[in-house]
């Protein structure tokens, strides 16, 4: 310490390094409404003890464009175009709620061949929407290359899903009754060619990033929610398996074909960002397979994939809830009717609104630079959220 006097020594200790004996304000920081981590336009308030975050409570609303009030004056064919957009990732599950429920309330039975067909492509969407969150998770904690390998994969598949429907991400193929029609000669070929093809490359992405040493170090014990902490917060989906709690609505309460399938569940324990992620890589493989055992089936039966319908379809009076597993989690449709071609309620419970709550709980105690981390592994969209 030469040329510095103990005096001097003791002032830099207290002024350098942890700031110990500084009296220091907290600091309420924005994060977004405009982020490009958010998935959509999501604000989070923290309060910051230096780089720690005290509190944060997550401010939803930017995005809302009130799609429960627009099901009220739209039929029961309009409202498909509406629903397959609040999740953008999962339109084809989104439309699969909306039918599902009006054909409860009106007591319709769906032709086998548009049975398996749906759970199909319901699976390959599934697919598609893992692939955007592993290429874009990485990318947002600085992992640039594994976003390259999701997109070629995801290419692949939705030129199968674009022949099939016409739409790349807002498909609009099912009906009440059904699908809007018969897929193209040959297309359940085409599209085990593509399963085939994305499963052999699948593991270029799963060895870059899976076992990645400095993504290790930014997720693994980062962002833990306990199971139960996921259930007190009604988290469903990925988020809530990578926290243990082993529900599946596939297996548990099967809609479609499910129930002739042995759907595999896949689940972890540690509740990290690092669980959260291997759940969304091992549940692509599990898609791939049912997906593929459902074109196999198809393939067995012949016959129509619709039911004739009157001009105006008018759900009887009634109410009926039906709930399905999205990529995200769970997503629900109440449905009120007055036995009018519009329905009198239709209220929507979407998977992100409820996995994004558990924010307020999860980011306290982290740092900001886990912040980043901890919110894109909860892979919510914030349309979703918003509705």
């Amino acid at each position: 310490m030469s040329g510095m006097t103990a005096d001097t020594g003791t002032l830099r200790e207290l002024t350098v390094g942890t700031g110990a004996g500084l009296d220091t304000a907290d600091m309420v920081l924005n994060i977004g409404p405009q982020h490009p981590s958010t998935h959509g336009v999501l604000r989070l308030k923290l309060v910051l003890d230096g780089e720690r975050v005290i509190s944060c409570e997550p401010i939803v609303g930017y995005m809302h464009r009130g799609a429960e009030k627009l099901f009220e004056v739209r039929d029961y064919r309009q409202i498909i175009v509406l629903a397959n957009r609040h999740d953008w990732l999962s339109a084809f599950s989104n439309e699969l709620g909306v039918v599902l429920a009006v054909e409860r309330l009106m007591g319709m039975e769906v032709p086998e061949r548009a049975v398996w067909l749906r759970t199909a492509l319901a699976e390959l969407n599934r697919v598609l929407n893992h692939l955007m969150f592993l290429g874009s998770y990485p990318l947002e904690i600085g992992a640039i290359t594994p976003v390259f390998y999701a997109f070629r994969e995801r290419e692949t598949l939705q030129t199968v899903m674009e022949e099939v429907s016409g739409g790349r991400m807002h498909y609009m193929f099912n009906r009440v009754g059904g699908l809007k029609e018969e897929v193209p000669a040959g297309w359940t070929r085409r599209a085990r060619e593509a399963i085939g093809e994305v499963r052999r490359r699948l593991p270029d992405l799963d060895n870059l990033i899976r076992r990645n040493e400095i993504f290790l170090a930014r997720t693994v014990g980062v962002g833990v929610l306990s199971a139960a902490e996921a259930a007190a917060f009604g988290a469903s989906g990925p988020v809530a398996r990578a926290s243990g709690l082993d529900f599946d609505l596939r297996r548990d309460e099967p809609y479609l074909a499910y129930g002739s399938l042995d759907v595999p569940v896949v689940t972890r324990t540690a509740g990290d960002c690092h669980a959260r992620f291997e759940i969304l890589l091992d549940q692509v493989y599990v898609s791939l397979d049912l997906a593929e055992r459902c074109l196999e089936q198809v393939d067995r039966i012949s016959g129509p994939v619709n039911v004739r319908l009157p001009k105006v379809v008018k759900a009887p009076e009634g109410h009926t809830y039906a709930w399905t597993e999205n990529p995200l989690g769970i997503n629900g449709y109440y449905l009120v009717s007055r036995g009018e071609k519009t329905p009198w309620r239709m209220k929507l419970r979407t998977a992100s609104y409820a996995n994004v709550q558990a924010l307020a709980t999860l980011l306290p105690g982290c740092l900001v630079p886990d912040l980043i981390a901890v919110l894109g592994s909860m892979f919510f969209v914030v349309g979703d959220i918003d509705k």
